[in-house]
């Protein structure tokens, strides 16, 4: 494992009850951070605080619908009274509805399902990134990491219009933050997953998983913790020179 250090940090993560989530969360805690989890499911969250307590490490959690500014408030005021002031946010609460294992087409979409990924995947970053960048700029000092996907960048029929259009936005939203920010110390960067093997990959049939396998490089599915890796790095001091970049983990899934 990689000696990156988080001593002193404070990292707040949301969607942090299961998959790249969790993954990022635990990695953190190993690196010495002291981690505020954040996630809609309260049973999902509680169970991976506690389990993380349980290894000895520095924790707290609440709950918030991400798309609901309010809500992200209440919660993030609760954890930064408990844990402190946030120096590090990373951005992962996303969702990508399926009907029957399938993204739904977009002249068949319902207008509300389109809006509640937007509400999700894209205001959700914002609402938090609103919440968290005044005590860095005041601090002189940030970290910041948007989780975008390499639907961003191509055609995937494995998810929704909404989807691919959200995590595109979220690169404009990378970029922008980062020219916005970097003159306070905060750096701002994006990671680009292709098929990592978290519980979202159920909702789809094997043969589809199969499929984006036969058009990897490497041959495999991704596994959530070499995504923590990299959001581990990109928030360390190792990488204090890197920002407004889009990093894809996905096994050479897409390659531009």
């Amino acid at each position: 494992m990689s000696q990156l250090t988080h001593k002193g940090r404070v990292v707040l993560v949301s969607g942090a009850g299961n998959g790249i989530g969790a993954a990022i969360t635990e990695r953190f805690c190993q690196a010495g951070a002291t981690v505020a989890l954040l996630d809609i499911n309260e049973a999902q969250v509680k169970s991976k605080a506690e389990e993380l307590r349980a290894k000895g490490y520095s924790v707290a959690w609440a709950t918030a619908n991400v798309a609901d500014f309010d809500q992200c408030e209440q919660a993030y005021n609760a954890l930064v009274a408990e844990v402190g002031p946030i120096d590090t946010l990373i951005n992962n609460a996303g969702i990508s509805p399926k009907t029957d294992g399938l993204p739904m087409p977009i002249w068949k979409m319902d207008p509300k399902e389109w809006t509640g990924v937007v509400d999700v995947n894209l205001n959700g970053a914002f609402n938090l990134a609103r919440l968290a960048s005044p005590s860095m700029v005041e601090n002189k000092f940030g970290r910041i990491i948007n989780m975008s996907s390499v639907a961003a960048k191509a055609y995937l029929p494995l998810v929704a219009a909404h989807y691919s259009a959200t995590k595109a936005a979220l690169i404009g939203f990378t970029r922008h933050l980062a020219g916005e920010l970097g003159q306070y110390g905060i750096t701002v960067n994006a990671l680009a997953p292709g098929r990592i093997e978290t519980p979202m990959l159920k909702m789809v049939a094997p043969e589809v998983n199969q499929e984006a396998v036969d058009n990897t490089a490497l041959g495999r599915l991704g596994a959530p913790e070499e995504v923590a890796h990299m959001a581990c790095y990109l928030t360390s001091d190792e990488s204090a020179f890197i920002t407004g970049q889009v990093v894809d983990v996905a096994g050479g899934w897409l390659m531009t």
